[in-house]
């Protein structure tokens, strides 16, 4: 089998996205984090945008993009998680590539700088929260987006879905528990055991430290913490 690396900072979703493919398919990797404020230069002589995810084939190959990374990963190692119907499988890219604007949308209350931004940032979160909930109505009875079946789909939401929990959890949101179908999805999600690349309570309290190191508007919703790496 291939060897392959992961390159990652700790706290980035776009590569929880890629290590929670690579853990559903059950292939070894090795996941090496670097400092993004001191990226080393071995890192920058293998990733085209300077950005992670990374991941390093045989120490010969590199692909980046997280949506690249785990399309390639699907393609060459069962199992496969992409439904064998075109169709379905099209619906699913589709849903796939509007993870970015669901990003942005569920995220930003983290990244608001004070609490006009952070309120204005918390109205977008009910818009895409329905284009999902409207997308899992068609889907089927869950707890996966395709049904039964767990899919890329599923791997890439995760880690947002995850982010939108600990942010719910710093400044209640109240926003999930209006959309029953996410909420059920979200909960099997992080029931999961690949969406994890470190015990979520050790995780959370990194994702609170780095809010507060970054002195964001939710920071103050925080309690002292200790500064962990990111």
């Amino acid at each position: 089998m291939a060897k392959y690396l992961l390159v990652s900072f700790k706290t980035c979703p776009w590569v929880q996205r890629a290590a929670i493919v690579l853990r559903e398919k059950n292939i070894p990797f090795e996941f090496r984090h670097i400092e993004p404020d001191n990226r080393p230069d071995w890192f920058l002589a293998i990733s085209p945008h300077k950005k992670v995810p990374v991941l390093r084939i045989d120490e010969k190959v590199s692909l980046f993009e997280s949506s690249a990374i785990a399309e390639y990963l699907d393609e060459t190692i069962a199992p496969r998680l992409h439904p064998d119907d075109p169709v379905e499988r099209a619906v699913n890219r589709a849903w796939t590539d509007y993870v970015p604007t669901f990003a942005s949308a569920v995220t930003a209350t983290g990244y608001a700088a004070d609490e006009v931004a952070y309120a204005a940032a918390a109205e977008k979160i009910p818009a895409a929260f329905g284009q999902i909930e409207r997308a899992l109505e068609k889907q089927g009875a869950g707890p996966f987006f395709n049904g039964a079946k767990y899919s890329l789909v599923d791997a890439a939401y995760a880690p947002f879905l995850q982010r939108y929990r600990f942010l719910d959890r710093v400044k209640p949101l109240g926003t999930i528990e209006k959309f029953p179908r996410l909420k059920a999805w979200a909960d099997a999600l992080l029931a999961r055991p690949s969406t994890h690349s470190f015990p979520e309570a050790e995780f959370e309290a990194m994702y609170r430290a780095n809010l507060k190191r970054r002195k964001v508007y939710a920071s103050q919703f925080i309690a002292d913490v200790a500064v962990a790496a990111e």
